[in-house]
């Protein structure tokens, strides 16, 4: 039987943190920065937990 591998791809995009949750960086804060506000690139900065409904998918991407 072979093994399952890990999806590199959303290895590079999400992380687990200490407790278990997955983390990730919010879309939208690459480029045409100058057209949003800074409010708006202030509340994109840092990072955001994944969503409920998407959490089993993304641990069975990541082989956990």
């Amino acid at each position: 039987m072979p093994k399952m591998k890990s999806h590199t791809g959303t290895g590079k995009r999400v992380r687990v943190t200490g407790g278990g949750k997955i983390v990730h960086e919010p879309a939208g804060k690459r480029h045409k920065l100058e057209g949003k506000s800074s409010t708006r690139t202030r509340r994109l900065s840092g990072t955001e937990e994944i969503s409920k409904a998407d959490t089993k998918r993304i641990k069975k991407l990541l082989g956990r």
